[in-house]
């Protein structure tokens, strides 16, 4: 199974990107958007100058707690910027959901509180909300995240979209907002250590 195939495998249609889109963003980006692959796991990300994002992260069920995961992310914690991610929000109805979100948790992410991300998927044509998780060196206040959120949209998601897909993601202005007085539940208060 190459790369491709183990994401796509792994991630729900609605937040995969096509191989193509990955393959322009490797090849036409590749000061920016990186690989970083071994025989058991993959990690797509982009960094930025002052930021990383995690695109997707795989490891493989046979080498569950060896701490792979954990050495991806020091790895890019060594670069002293900001690192931000997106996930699905919990469902009780797939574990992995819960397990990736006390794995981020342990490695000491927080959730953004005040930022809304819903964008609409391509490939399903429904509303996808996410949750945003960010680490920094500097304790990087919200409101800056998520500008270099919307950089990561722009940049990333958006590239060549209708291009590659035959019609555009939404502008990242219906997608992602910042709101301080949002009423927010913080997802990692349900996580349980035996996630």
């Amino acid at each position: 199974m190459n790369w491709y195939e183990k994401l796509n495998k792994y991630f729900p249609i609605e937040e995969m990107k096509s191989k193509e889109h990955m393959d322009k963003l490797l090849k036409e980006k590749g000061d920016v958007y990186h690989k970083d692959e071994g025989p058991y796991h993959v990690m797509m990300y982009a960094e930025f100058d002052t930021f990383i994002f995690i695109d997707y992260v795989w490891v493989s069920g046979q080498s569950r707690g060896q701490g792979i995961g954990h050495k991806l992310i020091e790895k890019l914690k060594e670069r002293n910027k900001p690192i931000i991610l997106e996930v699905e929000p919990v469902d009780y109805d797939d574990t992995d959901t819960g397990k990736r979100l006390h794995f981020y948790k342990r490695e000491g992410f927080n959730h953004a509180q005040y930022i809304d991300y819903n964008r609409r998927s391509l490939a399903t044509n429904e509303e996808t909300p996410m949750e945003v998780l960010y680490w920094s060196p500097n304790d990087d206040l919200e409101e800056m995240i998520y500008e270099k959120m919307k950089k990561m949209y722009e940049t990333i998601h958006t590239y060549k979209d209708e291009e590659i897909y035959g019609k555009s993601y939404q502008p990242v202005d219906e997608v992602l907002s910042y709101d301080e007085e949002r009423d927010s539940n913080d997802i990692f208060e349900n996580v349980t250590e035996k996630a």
